[in-house]
């Protein structure tokens, strides 16, 4: 059995600094803040960064329109997102209480809230692979419409499935406006309690929808391509590639791209799950995690999503391999997790800590970032100036 997956990429060699990090680059201190968080802006385009191609569709269910439509029938390989499908296929007239045994809970639950591969595994042998997605696109009651099986020679890669953004939110409709009340429920439960580490390759998977908006919000995220090794968790790898064997190399013929590095995030957003967001991306061949993380943000916080509520702080950029996000502001402290590469991160205030030297930079003062809940060295963000401009203190710790 063989499955899609994420990808493996050489990482640059990094010099390990100050216990803050296993590696950093060279230091770029001439960023700035890419904006304030929290502004109610107009509706407006889309702006997708450049070098990124991408499918949006956001959907008010509140009044039952579009407010963002860009490209949304192209077609993207669909990476975890099809996980969606695997569980509909499954749950699909289980009877009148849609049990769901408790072995297959086991499976569902991570592969729904944690993105676990070995689930999608498990679900794409068993039932049948394509015969899935065929089971899907014929199903009236979803009105699928670019949704197609993997091609020819990679039917085993239930990654590879064929997804456009408008059927991703006519997936989502079915869930929430015409599936059994238990259905609906598993699924949405699930996706609201998405952790932020992925459980096969340790990626962060809190991108997009994510860390554009306070909860309320659901999400099932996907992520396909040359990718370094996910570094999300306390106990995850610090460097090296990632072990698993890459999917063979795609065929030129094949009508959905297979190869550019892919990042998606799909989901809702607001009180009673108001509206239905799919943005899918493709990224320049060689784009770091980070890069593609940070542009699906970029991206997603430009959209119009009625019912959104954006978080308070500031985006700033960060540079450096390995990052760690520290439960305090002291390289004492415990590590919570480690940043993408080169990732922009929200930040809510900023303290005094232990003074971090990076030669010829040496830095005493912290960030707090709440959406990891712990703090990295201002040394480690893109700003010319150690203590950031406009971003206030902290005062004491946070908790």
């Amino acid at each position: 059995m063989r499955m899609l997956l994420r990808g493996a990429a050489t990482l640059a060699a990094v010099v390990t600094v100050a216990s803050l990090t296993s590696g950093a680059a060279a230091h770029p201190r001439t960023g700035q803040a890419s904006g304030a968080a929290g502004a109610v802006r107009a509706a407006e385009a889309a702006r997708i960064p450049p070098g990124v191609t991408a499918g949006v569709a956001v959907f008010d269910r509140r009044t039952g329109t579009f407010t963002e439509q860009v490209d949304d029938s192209a077609q993207f390989r669909s990476a975890s997102v099809v996980k969606l499908l695997l569980v509909l296929d499954f749950l699909w007239d289980r009877g009148p209480d849609y049990t769901v045994p408790a072995a297959d809970r086991a499976r569902l639950e991570p592969m729904l809230r944690s993105s676990d591969d070995d689930a999608a595994n498990h679900y794409w042998s068993t039932y049948g692979g394509p015969a899935i997605i065929d089971r899907m696109t014929a199903r009236p009651a979803l009105g699928l419409r670019d949704t197609a099986p993997p091609p020819r020679g990679y039917e085993d890669f239930w990654g590879y499935t064929a997804l456009s953004a408008r059927d991703t939110v006519a997936v989502y409709r079915y869930i929430l406006e015409k599936a059994p009340a238990p259905v609906r429920d598993f699924i949405m439960d699930n996706l609201r309690r998405s952790t932020r580490c992925s459980s096969t390759d340790h990626f962060d998977q809190h991108f997009g929808i994510a860390g554009s908006f306070d909860r309320p919000w659901a999400v099932k995220q996907g992520w396909s391509g040359a990718y370094a090794k996910g570094t999300c968790g306390p106990g995850a790898g610090g460097s090296g590639t990632r072990a698993e064997p890459a999917a063979p190399a795609p065929r030129a013929a094949a009508a959905v791209d297979l190869a550019r590095p892919a990042l998606h995030t799909t989901g809702t957003v607001g009180a009673d799950d108001r509206t239905i967001v799919a943005v899918l991306t493709l990224h320049q061949e060689g784009t770091s995690y980070g890069k593609a993380y940070t542009d699906v943000g970029r991206l997603t916080r430009s959209l119009n999503v009625p019912g959104g509520v954006r978080p308070a702080g500031t985006w700033f950029g960060t540079w450096g391999e390995f990052v760690n996000v520290r439960k305090g502001p002291a390289t004492r402290d415990d590590r919570i997790t480690q940043l993408p590469a080169g990732v922009e991160v929200l930040v809510g205030c900023q303290i005094r800590g232990e003074e971090v030297s990076v030669p010829p930079y040496t830095n005493e003062w912290w960030a707090y970032l709440p959406q990891y809940g712990g703090y990295i060295s201002n040394i480690y963000i893109s700003s010319p100036d150690n203590r950031l401009p406009n971003v206030p203190e902290c005062g004491a710790p946070q908790p």
